[in-house]
């Protein structure tokens, strides 16, 4: 297997790096329980062999079975308003205690409150709210519902984008670890090249326009195109398309009968100093897909948000899951935006995304390893290379630097093999962010040889 794809989003987790940090965690009741999730679970990409075992969480931190506890940057981005927030605990407890859980044909008072609640949130006309028990599922909902919107099946995606591992949802992504090995995936998907940002800030002057232009080529040749689905800002390695971008793709989609699907499972909900990531682009989706941390990261929880127009699926079950209005869900999810209001989380992610730009900008014009820092709000990259002109992607020192922040207590991601991929609870303080950089750049210098 090629080393840098192996190292890719840390999906097979073999490297020499990985041996090395078992070494370094040596425990007998923690290899114990490793050896034991080894042999019952089925191993898979991106999670085998586990780092270490938890056994607690809150605010900002994990912690393990010998009691060492890790600034968590990575998080799954379920966890906004931090681990364990007592706020979204005590509902939900109070929630245990009524109705647990609610049967399909029913509906219940909490997912009545949240899809009201949703729906006074997006602009316009989006006020149409079906529930999901994952993002992955409320990505096949709304290619289902692009398809009887518009009577047409094929889709437009971008090249290295993410939408969920389920079949359909890794036929319109763009990583090809997802798909290896699977055969033939869901037909009509196109794919265009991603928006690129390198030194860019959100704000740029509109250079990535060309990337949007490959959309209208698209559909103009291949015809039949009924949406085009795509993350509003790329989570993984942090690309943050320009707002003249968007403008052009809302422009190139309403011409052309194409409906527009935001991908924000990991995105929403403050993590880019607004409540929803499209907001900072002035635009309108047709549809909007909501997740991860929708749960508040106690519940598993997702949602599509789309038109009142479209809601012509009455004959369809474009969903019809188990878990689909999850009474416990919905509290969790009230609970977490209230908090965030009320706490005003936006104002604060705003305040912390200047301090995180100063910041790690200082870090990149000390560090000659570090080629780019992109970020908004509380979503950051580092990106590692080995050389600033040709951008050759340091990867061997990304995971020197992974593993030496994790022994100093921050765990992040790295992600296309040589981005740090920062990606803090909301709620997280000044002092710790000053923290947390410290352990970055101590990594980073050891990895320089500093």
């Amino acid at each position: 297997m090629n080393e840098l794809f192996s190292r890719t989003e840390g999906d097979i987790n073999l490297s020499a790096s990985r041996d090395a940090w078992y070494k370094v965690i040596a425990h007998a009741e923690t290899q114990k329980y490793l050896d034991e999730d080894a042999e019952y679970f089925l191993h898979q990409s991106m999670s085998t062999p586990c780092l270490d075992v938890l056994t607690s969480c809150e605010g900002i931190y994990i912690t393990d079975l010998t009691g060492k506890s890790y600034m968590d940057f990575h998080g799954n981005n379920v966890h906004q308003v931090g681990y364990r927030n007592p706020f979204v605990i005590e509902r939900i407890k109070a929630q245990m205690d009524i109705l647990p859980f609610s049967p399909r044909r029913y509906t219940n008072v909490p997912a009545v409150e949240l899809a009201k609640k949703l729906a006074s949130l997006f602009p316009g006309d989006l006020n149409r709210v079906l529930l999901a028990p994952g993002g992955t599922s409320a990505i096949g909902m709304a290619l289902k519902l692009a398809r009887i919107v518009t009577g047409k099946h094929k889709v437009v995606s971008l090249w290295d984008s993410f939408h969920g591992a389920s079949l359909d949802a890794i036929a319109a992504g763009g990583e090809q670890v997802f798909r290896k090995g699977m055969g033939p995936l869901m037909p009509g998907v196109e794919r265009i090249p991603p928006p690129t940002t390198y030194r860019g800030i959100f704000g740029d002057d509109g250079n990535d326009v060309v990337y949007a232009n490959y959309l209208e080529y698209v559909i103009e040749k291949e015809g039949d195109i009924g949406a085009f689905i795509a993350e509003t800002i790329r989570n993984t390695d942090v690309q943050i398309p320009s707002k003249a971008y968007w403008k052009r793709v809302r422009e190139i989609c309403s011409r052309n009968g194409v409906l527009l699907i935001l991908d924000e499972i990991p995105i929403a909900f403050g993590r880019t100093g607004k409540m929803f990531a499209f907001e900072h682009y002035e635009i309108e989706p047709d549809i909007v897909c909501l997740g991860k941390g929708l749960g508040a990261g106690v519940m598993p929880l997702a949602a599509m948000v789309t038109r009142d127009a479209y809601n012509i699926a009455a004959e369809v079950s474009l969903g019809h899951y188990t878990h689909e209005k999850s009474p416990l869900g919905s509290v969790a999810a009230c609970a977490m935006l209230e908090f965030i209001e009320k706490e005003a989380i936006l104002n604060k992610v705003n305040a912390d995304a200047i301090f995180m730009k100063t910041a790690l900008e200082t870090l990149r014009q000390k560090h000659t390893l570090i080629g780019d820092i992109r970020g908004i709000g509380l979503l950051w990259g580092i990106e590692l290379v080995k050389n600033r002109n040709t951008k050759e992607k340091a990867v061997e020192e990304a995971e020197m630097v992974l593993y030496d922040c994790l022994h100093n207590g921050l765990s992040f991601k790295v992600s296309q093999g040589n981005v740090l991929q920062l990606s803090p609870p909301l709620t997280i303080t000044r002092q710790q962010l000053k923290e947390a950089i410290a352990i970055v750049e101590a990594a980073i210098a050891k990895a320089m040889g500093k």
